[in-house]
């Protein structure tokens, strides 16, 4: 989901190399905390962050003691999106729950500001906590915050700070870090038991694996050996208990995989290799869930493909055997069930080329997909080919640039729009550059067309028009961009495809760009200058609904809710706020504030009324995928709104937002109106990739009760309207006025319908 993405960002920028302090927790952090210390220069003492030039200590306004730390942001030294005060420190003791707590003072902050925090352990991500979603801007005086997580048991190192993104001033002061209440130097100290991980160092300076081809026969024993590798991870309760360090292995298996000279050879070096974990007893505890309880089966038919008869006995004696309750190298959030792939090591400072290490990308992500995507039956392929076809391209890739772009491609065949490579630069993927014209695009009538302005002087001096048609760009038509980049964008449908190509659609080299457009008066030409991307507003654009408030009223009979600002605590209010309408609204052209299935769809349905359930993978049986419990249930509360409700969704209703949108659809008196979404519904789960790479998948199956899908289909809408070109230019909402008319009946006036759809802005 949305904020878990600008979460793993956030971590990417805010603790690059040299940008936090790394000091036990002892007592000298409290003065650090509350900035009582010596500083020299203007950074504050045993902090980092950046970008340079945004903080500074502040001996004048403070909220105890003679400092506070201060972050400011103007237009002019705002280059990067947002700019943090970051400190780590390791994680050497034991508890429950941590909280970071402090008192800020903000003014004219224009976007988000706000504590964060983040446990990293053997990989990045493990958890992280944010006050983000609490949207909160404007100028107020000093007030205490919060936030908390639990204490993730694979953490090894907290990292912490003060965000500001967008302009504005923050101050912070007197703040604390807490274990389970207490300062965290009074926490009890641990000492971690070593894994292989941290003991096995044979290949932390590369996999010492060297080629420049591969025949048939090796891509082909390489296929069987990536299939075989990920099973044992998965299986073997010697590999299962953690006893291996698994990545390691293979670089000791693949030299005898590469030199077979036939698929046979191939078969007996791995069967050489697995027989040394040990044998496996059969198990007694592997007993088959019920059928109804089954959503998918692991696939294991490639098992009968190995060639000789000693690896595939091996395999089905380990199957048999299988490891129960115990995953060394994969988890389960607890209470809801996507895997968390916490020991997958990063190796970040890996140097490329290095075939091993690029070959265990593939291997790694591929196997997740066979044995942890809830959605792996919604392919468009057979997954064993995509491994096929994609040994050579990513083993052969000859630097991070080639390896990225093909591990993009390989995302891509996931069609899951919560998969991506989010830790590509933005000049790797097509189109390249590191410069963009500020203006914003969306395919309309499946045609790239100007919508607006991402820089408000620069946009309107390209002579680019809100409603202009761009036919192509550089001398390529539009139709041949979009087939070159359609590769590199993962999404799950067509328009949400479009819908992220459109956000970059005018990127390039910083230079000037050369468009043929189409207006009502005919083709012409434009030529602009692309802008450095700190020069345009990244953010512009990325939702579809009204301006302004949250909350409205459009006319006496109609009331407008967006979601991107709604307030969980304001459920009652808004229902309230409409009851003598005969309408609400709810926009869900964007992504939500805060989380409301439950404090607002209870108070629009009139009995118990279910809407969604789930399924996860079986950490007993890799591959399974289990139907878990029965379909949540919205059960009415009061006030109760008795009126209409429209729900608006289009192509960027992701995630959250077709999860919000289920629950307001199983109202009685509620309709859809509007386009396909999205199409990934499920709690987000992280990947690690060699090379530090970042990715991630749905990690849970998200249905309507009666089991079906939405995953890639999406939310249908009831009513489908789309926007049209011509509609763009009238500076119309087509989809908001067609809700206004589901509300007010077809009767009423078209112009009238247009007033109530085009609020003072």
């Amino acid at each position: 989901m949305r904020h878990l993405l600008l979460a793993a960002l956030l971590c990417a920028a805010a603790i690059a190399p040299g940008a936090a302090q790394n000091a036990a927790p002892g007592r000298e952090l409290e003065s650090t905390l509350t900035f009582e210390t010596t500083h020299s220069g203007t950074m504050p003492s045993g902090w980092g962050g950046g970008p340079p030039g945004t903080i500074a200590v502040d001996g004048e306004i403070v909220h105890g003691g003679r400092w506070s730390a201060r972050l400011e942001r103007t237009a002019t030294n705002a280059q990067a999106n947002f700019s943090t005060l970051t400190r780590s420190i390791p994680i050497e003791f034991s508890g429950n729950t941590i909280e970071w707590r402090g008192f800020l003072r903000i003014e004219n902050v224009s976007e988000v500001m706000g504590l964060w925090m983040r446990q990293d352990g053997d990989t990045p991500n493990l958890a992280f906590a944010t006050m983000q979603p609490r949207q909160i801007k404007g100028t107020h005086d000093w007030t205490e915050y919060s936030i908390t997580f639990p204490l993730h048991r694979e953490a090894t190192q907290l990292y912490f700070g003060v965000l500001l993104a967008g302009t504005g001033k923050v101050w912070a002061d007197d703040l604390r870090l807490l274990v389970d209440g207490k300062p965290v130097w009074d926490a009890t100290k641990v000492e971690r038991p070593k894994t292989p991980l941290e003991l096995d160092h044979q290949f932390d300076a590369g996999s010492g694996i060297v080629i420049s081809e591969l025949s048939k026969t090796q891509i082909e024993n390489l296929a069987m050996l990536g299939k075989v590798w990920g099973f044992l991870k998965y299986h073997h309760p010697a590999v299962t208990s953690g006893t291996r360090h698994w990545d390691y292995e293979l670089f000791r298996v693949l030299p005898g995989v590469l030199a077979a000279r036939d698929r046979q050879s191939a078969d007996l070096a791995m069967v050489g290799w697995a027989r040394q974990l040990g044998s496996t007893p059969v198990c007694d505890r592997c007993a088959a869930p019920k059928d109804d309880e089954v959503h998918l089966q692991p696939d294991l038919g490639w098992m009968n493909t190995a060639v000789h008869p000693d690896l595939a006995q091996l395999l089905r004696t380990v199957y048999r055997g299988r490891s129960q309750g115990r995953q060394f190298y994969v988890s389960q959030v607890p209470n809801i069930g996507n895997p968390q792939f916490d020991r997958d090591l990063a190796y970040a400072t890996l140097t490329f080329p290095d075939t091993g290490y690029q070959l265990l990308g593939l291997y790694r992500f591929w196997n997740i997909i066979e044995y942890w995507f809830p959605y792996r039956d919604q392919l468009d392929e057979k997954w064993e080919t995509v491994l096929a076809e994609f040994i050579p391209r990513i083993a052969l890739a000859k630097d991070k640039d080639a390896y990225q772009l093909e591990t993009l491609a390989l995302i891509a065949r996931v069609t899951d729009t919560h998969a991506n490579l989010f830790s590509a630069p933005p000049e790797l993927r097509p189109p390249a550059g590191s410069c963009q014209l500020p203006v914003i695009t969306r395919f309309i009538e499946g045609q790239a067309v100007v919508t607006g302005y991402s820089n408000a002087f620069a946009g309107p001096a390209t002579g680019l028009q809100v409603g202009d048609v761009i036919e192509s760009m550089d001398g390529t038509p539009v139709q041949e961009l979009i087939k070159r980049w359609e590769p590199y964008y993962p999404a799950s449908n067509q328009p949400t495809r479009l819908r992220d190509m459109a956000r970059a659609f005018t990127r390039g080299a910083c230079a000037t760009a050369r468009l043929i457009i189409r207006r009502p008066t005919g083709a012409a030409e434009v030529t602009a200058q692309r802008q450095p991307l700190a020069n345009v507003d990244r953010q512009a654009g990325l939702t579809h609904d009204l301006p302004g408030e949250a909350f409205r009223l459009l006319s006496d009979q109609v009331s407008y809710l967006k979601l991107s600002g709604v307030q969980a605590a304001q459920a009652a209010s808004y229902v309230e706020r409409s009851k003598s309408t005969r309408g609400l609204i709810l926009d869900l052209r964007n992504y939500p504030s805060e989380f409301v299935p439950f404090a607002l769809g209870t108070l629009l349905v009139d009995q118990p009324t279910p809407f969604a359930r789930f399924t996860s993978g079986d950490l007993n049986n890799p591959g399974a995928f289990l139907w878990r419990g029965e379909p949540l249930t919205l059960t009415p509360q009061q006030p109760h709104y008795s009126g209409k409700v429209v729900v608006l969704v289009d192509e960027v209703t992701l995630s959250q937002a077709e999860y919000t949108t289920m629950a307001f659809r199983a109202a009685p008196r509620t309709v859809v109106v509007g386009s396909t979404t999205a199409g990934a519904d499920g709690n987000v789960s992280q990947i690690s990739l060699p090379g530090g790479l970042r990715t991630a998948i749905s990690g849970i199956g998200v249905f309507y009760p009666d089991k079906r899908p939405t995953q890639r289909i999406g939310i249908v809408p009831d009513i489908e309207v789309r926007p049209t070109i011509a509609g763009i230019r009238a500076g119309r909402d087509e989809v908001l006025e067609e809700a206004v008319r589901q509300i007010l009946g077809r009767d009423v006036p078209a112009d009238q319908i247009r007033r109530i759809a085009t609020p003072a802005r």
